[in-house]
């Protein structure tokens, strides 16, 4: 797998505004197969400092809606601005419960790590995140899970590392499957090839989170945890 696009990103900039692994990597590999074209609009769903849509923006020329709950729409704005993206991303702060968009409004709708926050349900693709999307429009989302379910055996050595709260957002390929399946066709699913690389990158930052998850990586070892990568066309017909 040959990804470089993200490479040619500043370092620094990157680094700064990092949230997790390395999400323009991740998200280079997740839209490697989908037919992103100029002017598209595009929903970039929780994209935390707008790494993601900056990246949208610059390598396929699409109309980015930069919707995020945690981060302001000034700060993200500032970011674009720095990036002479300005005219090319709206910055957005909502929850994703609450989208203020038309129905068949987006093109494709990009989640990068933020998805199963919201997402790991039987309602909010249907309810929430397919009447969005425009007829046999473009779904790309990618999001931490596990290589098996553990939730009914959870290891020992994992424990001190896998919070409570968040575990129940982390599923294998198996069970996130189903919550898609019979909306969409075209569905593709897998485990994501850039996980080392994306990960590397993040604990290698000085950020006090990415300086406690190197013990949950090492803990770890490549045995439980994956990114599971989702593409699919939606039809609303």
């Amino acid at each position: 797998m040959n990804l470089y696009k993200a490479d040619k990103y500043d370092k620094n900039f990157l680094h700064k505004n990092m949230m997790g692994p390395n999400s323009m990597l991740i998200l280079e590999e997740l839209v490697q197969d989908v037919e992103l074209k100029p002017n598209m609009r595009v929903l970039d769903l929780g994209c935390g400092n707008g790494l993601t849509s900056i990246f949208l923006a610059k390598e396929f020329g699409v109309k980015v809606f930069a919707l995020d709950l945690w981060i302001s729409a000034t700060d993200n704005y500032k970011r674009f601005q720095e990036m002479g993206l300005e005219d090319s991303i709206i910055p957005i702060h909502a929850d994703a419960l609450d989208m203020p968009f038309a129905e068949k409004y987006f093109d494709a709708i990009i989640s990068v790590d933020s998805y199963h926050y919201v997402g790991n349900n039987d309602t909010f693709f249907p309810e929430k995140i397919k009447p969005l999307i425009k007829d046999n429009g473009l779904l790309a989302i990618t999001f931490p899970g596990m290589k098996f379910e553990v939730h009914n055996n959870i290891p020992e050595k994992m424990k001190p590392y896998w919070d409570e709260e968040a575990l129940p957002m982390w599923h294998s390929i198996s069970w996130w499957k189903p919550k898609f399946e019979k909306f969409v066709s075209d569905l593709k699913i897998w485990e994501m090839k850039c996980f080392n690389k994306a990960w590397e990158e993040w604990l290698s930052t000085d950020n006090p989170y990415a300086i406690e998850d190197r013990a949950l990586i090492e803990a770890d070892n490549g045995e439980y945890m994956n990114l599971v990568g989702i593409t699919a066309k939606v039809s609303n017909k």
